[in-house]
């Protein structure tokens, strides 16, 4: 479904990404792991064309993106809920999913009650605005916002960062939730060893730039953690 080969970044001269490969199946909940600094964050936003790679190809779903701009990636079914959740502060609750729904083909309306069905906080707090929210309710309007678009890939980098542990285990409820009983592709960046442990599948682990590790989340061993993701 998700294919990287040979993937190549470089911010100005230096180096970021090391041939990076990486595929991702149908229905797969894969967590992209790694000490911070790593080339996390890059290969997010490599996949979704917010920043251009140097070499390699980026492939989803029968289409080459490799070149590809990031309003196309959308389109073409891939849902992306950025490190920080990038909100806009100024518009409201229902201001910040519409802008999502934008992007959808259809425009329905179902979209909104579905978000509302998963998220009931954002339904009560429709014309707060968003920077009034906790960051907690942040996050789950930002992943929200990506899930009007009707994705068929979901790609979430740090949702659990600086949110309440209630939250952060409702999250994970809506994450299971989507990858078991919607078959939605979900590929996470994630520090909190236990939220991957419940929630990921399958796990691919960076060090500077590179791939250096994976498998399926059974098989993250003690030795991997110290090696790779201890601090």
């Amino acid at each position: 479904m998700l294919s990287l080969k040979n993937v190549n970044q470089f911010y100005g001269e230096s180096h970021t990404l090391w041939d990076i490969n990486l595929e991702i199946a149908k229905g797969e909940c894969v967590c992209l792991m790694g000490r911070n600094g790593v080339g996390k964050t890059t290969v997010m936003k490599s996949i979704m064309g917010l920043l251009p790679i140097r070499s390699g190809e980026i492939h989803f779903d029968g289409h080459d993106l490799s070149r590809a701009a990031a309003e196309r990636r959308a389109r073409v079914g891939i849902g992306y809920v950025p490190q920080g959740r990038e909100i806009f502060p100024q518009l409201t609750v229902e201001e910040n999913l519409r802008i999502g729904l934008s992007a959808r083909a259809d425009k329905t309306r179902n979209a909104l009650d579905k978000v509302y069905e998963m998220f009931p906080v954002l339904k009560e707090m429709l014309y707060r605005r968003g920077g009034d929210l906790s960051g907690g309710q942040q996050q789950q309007l930002a992943i929200g916002r990506a899930l009007m678009l009707n994705p068929t890939i979901l790609l979430l980098d740090e949702p659990t960062e600086g949110i309440q542990p209630n939250i952060v285990a409702e999250i994970g409820d809506v994450i299971i939730r989507l990858n078991e009983e919607e078959n939605m592709t979900v590929v996470i960046v994630e520090q909190k060893l236990p939220f991957a442990r419940r929630v990921g599948k399958r796990f691919e682990i960076l060090d500077r730039g590179r791939n250096v590790a994976n498998g399926a989340m059974s098989e993250l061993s003690d030795e991997l953690v110290q090696k790779y993701l201890t601090v």
